[in-house]
């Protein structure tokens, strides 16, 4: 029995078996994506930043109030806890306690303390303030919400004008999240295109981008950005503001990317390809568009991502110095204005929360960048 079963392990294969075998290939792509997949950390960051996208398109019907809706009698109010329980026992309905404010007696510090003979249920789908859903479905109807009109709900609490956090960071994700994707968008096409031109012809073309390159990088960003606002009127509005911190942020950053995809370049131009493209009559432009770019973009993806919390923490600290998205438009970084008094982040903690939001978001956007890298740049040239 024994040597039977060598025999058959050592026995000749038929062509017609060689045949019926089903040989499957993979693209280099299906091969990354099944890479990124088994990234656990980037796996979770795809779903944070999913919600975080999600949340601020949807702003307007998530949020229960305006981002610029102020109360000034609820001034830095605590967030409102969520109940289910009432000493009339359990409710499917979660409803919360409206608060009323005492003076200490002996700080004379003012106080929220929740009021449990008044309680509010909450609802799904209440009616509110009109709003425009996607920027053209007109309604006035909320994902939740209380019916009382004079009632408030503060999840996340109020700031000093009495508005709500919570609206106002699903607002400012807008702001701080789409400041991220034009500016990289900006800056890399500006970036390949440099680069790509560069790398391919040389010589002086060569010697005079490159020359220009290393000027720009010498500039300290930051600080440029505070010299330019400054320089500018302070009556310049949101709108004008983020356009201007888009294009500077981009005209300081492309350099640094220009000079990897020339390397390369130098380097994806003496391949086969190329060359069979160029003895076969093809252009330049056409060489450098469909032959030499594309195989640069898998590089770019991943230095991409990793640009992305840069431009945000820009945004965030320009906001932050005032000098930015102002009042009342809403961005993370301006929500946190309030922050710098220490006196008032020791007695109303939760208007750190904002700055919580930026270190999630900057944090999901290095692990999704590491899972990147990881799955499309095996050879390791992002740094």
């Amino acid at each position: 029995m024994k040597f039977d079963a060598i025999t058959r392990l050592f026995k000749p294969t038929k062509a017609k078996d060689i045949d019926d075998v089903e040989v499957k290939s993979a693209s280099q792509l299906a091969i990354s994506m099944r890479r990124l997949r088994r990234h656990t950390l980037a796996r979770i960051s795809v779903i944070i930043l999913g919600i975080m996208y999600f949340s601020a398109i949807f702003a307007d019907f998530i949020s229960p109030y305006p981002y610029d809706m102020q109360n000034k009698r609820k001034s830095y109010h605590p967030p409102t806890p969520i109940h289910f329980f009432s000493p009339e026992g359990f409710s499917l309905r979660p409803f919360v306690y409206e608060y009323k404010i005492e003076i200490d007696k002996e700080t004379y510090a003012r106080r929220y303390v929740p009021n449990k003979e008044k309680k509010h249920h909450i609802y799904l789908f209440t009616k509110g303030g009109k709003h425009k859903l996607l920027g053209f479905i007109s309604t006035d109807r909320h994902l939740f919400g209380l019916k009382s009109k004079r009632a408030r709900i503060y999840l996340l609490g109020s700031d000093i004008h009495g508005r709500d956090i919570f609206s106002r960071i699903l607002y400012g994700g807008r702001v701080s999240l789409s400041i991220g994707l034009v500016g990289v968008a900006i800056t890399f096409t500006i970036g390949l295109i440099m680069g790509g031109i560069s790398g391919y012809f040389g010589g002086i073309v060569d010697n005079i981008m490159m020359r220009l390159s290393e000027m720009i990088m010498m500039i300290p960003g930051f600080y440029l950005l505070l010299a330019l606002r400054a320089a500018f009127p302070l009556s310049m509005s949101s709108v004008e503001v983020f356009l201007m911190i888009i294009v500077i942020l981009s005209f300081i950053s492309w350099a640094g990317l220009a000079r990897v995809i020339r390397g390369l370049v130098l380097s994806i131009r003496q391949r086969e390809y190329v060359q069979s493209a160029l003895a076969l009559g093809a252009g330049n432009l056409r060489v450098i568009a469909l032959h030499i770019l594309p195989n640069t973009f898998s590089y770019a993806i991943v230095s991409a991502s990793l640009s992305i919390p840069g431009y945000i923490l820009g945004e965030s600290g320009l906001s932050l110095l005032g000098l930015g998205i102002r009042e009342p438009q809403a961005s993370w970084g301006n929500m946190l204005n309030t922050a710098i008094n220490a006196s008032a982040v020791r007695q109303y903690p939760w208007i750190l929360i904002p700055g919580f939001v930026i270190f999630i978001a900057i944090m999901a956007f290095n692990f999704l960048g590491d899972g990147l890298r990881d799955a499309f740049d095996p050879h390791g040239l992002v740094q």
